[in-house]
């Protein structure tokens, strides 16, 4: 016992704890890497939007791969659960039958590791080494850091006339992606925007107070690149994503939320005319798609029913990867046009080749047949309806509060880019260098939908207490 008046030791607070979590999370920095360094210009050729241009990106999650394999041997880690390696290896059967029935099985391969590396490897990858919430967490907030650059240089784009060219203005926000990767920032935006929203809607356990009002700010400031991105399919994707973000949240939150977004949106274009002019025609644009099409529109159709045309020819295996390309002018219609026109964003006036559908269900439908489609998007529904299940059922049980519920942020940012990214693959396939961030995020995806029910998440790996 001590004397009264006698000091007690105490302990030392630990002043640089922040800093050594940072530093203990060390094993997520190959993760976080493909994600900031798109944020590095790119710069390719004719052609852009091909699946097989490599850039800093593709090599970072390269490194992914290979850093998580040797960490793996090294600590002779369990590797992933029979459900997890069934979920998330099942694409393969359908790329190997598609590489080898293809007409030039080694012209065919490029296309096999790309595809190996965005649906199987790097998703495996950033399961097997995201040990907790709060590795997810690190790895989501590094999609909203690149989101706010990119939007940043897409607003300048704008508002200086610095931008790609639409309707004989160079003022189409695209980032650091170029004009012939015209989706590429609002891609990158998008994700952003729908990891912001979770911590808006439904912040994490012990997390400041400051963090949902800025979370928020950046939400609604993110919508503001991804209207001059003037992507239609982006913008479509984006609102539904939002909206299931939104009501998964709760129905008081989701009021509250759709209020401050309509508000920002009204004011940003109804009340100090932000582009409304042609935002207005781009609006319309979409349900003027089967009345009076543009000439985009036309030649997306145009390349669907080629698509459709090359799977009735070849049902069950598809024409082959990196097929499409080879067979589009014997399937196309006369009403295909013979590229698409870039320019602007410093870049000279240039007619990029339509090699791909513009549409990653028909896309694998057309070069993988029956059966690479239903392996691939077989894959891909059994990741959302886990995710969605997980996060119903933490909400059921315990609440958003609980432990079971303690990483739900999580399973809002994992559901709401399921969601996003299945609706986009319905105007997008993959293609150009933001196509390296697609892995990332089914890596997330993947992460949330096969982990355990509770705190101490075993995921599809070892056991691992939660440290966030």
């Amino acid at each position: 016992m001590t004397a009264l008046g006698t000091e007690t030791a105490l302990p030392r607070p630990r002043r640089h704890r922040p800093a050594r979590r940072l530093f203990l999370r060390w094993p997520v920095v190959p993760v976080v890497a493909p994600v900031l360094l798109l944020a590095v210009p790119v710069e390719f050729g004719n052609g852009s939007s091909t699946s097989t241009n490599v850039s800093v990106s593709d090599v970072a999650s390269a490194f992914l791969v290979l850093f998580c394999a040797v960490r793996l041997l090294r600590h002779r880690s369990r590797p992933l659960t029979p459900a997890a390696a069934l979920v998330l290896g099942v694409p393969v059967i359908g790329l190997a039958v598609a590489t080898l029935t293809a007409d030039d099985p080694v012209a065919a391969l490029p296309g096999f590791v790309r595809y190996l590396q965005l649906f199987v490897l790097v998703p495996a990858a950033v399961v097997l080494l995201l040990r907790d919430a709060g590795d997810f967490r690190v790895v989501a907030g590094s999609f909203v850091v690149l989101a706010v650059v990119q939007g940043a240089v897409g607003v300048d784009q704008y508002a200086t006339g610095t931008g790609a060219s639409y309707m004989g203005s160079d003022v189409r926000a695209v980032g650091t992606f170029g004009p012939t990767d015209i989706m590429g920032m609002a891609t990158v935006v998008a994700y952003g925007l729908v990891v912001a929203l979770a911590p808006a809607l439904r912040p994490a356990p012990g997390a400041p107070r400051w963090l949902r009002p800025v979370a928020l700010l950046v939400a609604v400031a993110l919508l503001v690149p991804l209207v001059f991105s003037f992507s239609r399919g982006a913008w479509i994707a984006t609102v539904l994503a939002g909206l299931v973000v939104v009501l998964l949240a709760g129905l008081r939150t989701a009021v509250r939320v759709l209020a401050a977004l309509i508000a920002a949106a009204v004011v940003l274009v109804g009340g100090f005319g932000v582009g409304s002019q042609l935002i207005a025609e781009r609006l319309s644009s979409i349900t003027r798609v089967t009345d009076a099409p543009d000439q985009s529109v036309t030649d997306r159709y145009t390349m669907w029913a080629a698509a459709v045309s090359m799977w009735q020819q070849e049902p069950v295996t598809g024409v082959g990867l990196k097929g499409f390309p080879a067979h589009r002018d014997g399937h196309a219609s006369l009403g295909l046009s013979s590229g698409s026109d870039t320019a602007g964003a410093g870049h000279a006036y240039e007619r990029q080749p339509l090699l791909s559908p513009h549409n990653m269900y028909l896309l694998v439908l057309s070069e993988q047949g029956l059966i690479g489609v239903t392996a691939l998007a077989g894959s891909w529904a059994a990741l959302l309806v886990g995710g969605v299940r997980r996060l119903l059922g933490a909400r059921r049980t315990r609440g958003f509060g609980g432990s079971g519920g303690s990483a739900a942020d999580c399973g809002l940012v994992a559901v709401g880019l399921a969601v996003w990214q299945a609706v986009d693959f319905l105007y997008a396939d993959i293609g150009g260098p933001s196509t390296a961030l697609t892995g990332i995020v089914f890596g997330l995806i993947a992460w949330w939908a096969l982990a355990g029910p509770g705190p101490g998440t075993r995921f599809a790996g070892a056991r691992i207490p939660e440290q966030a």
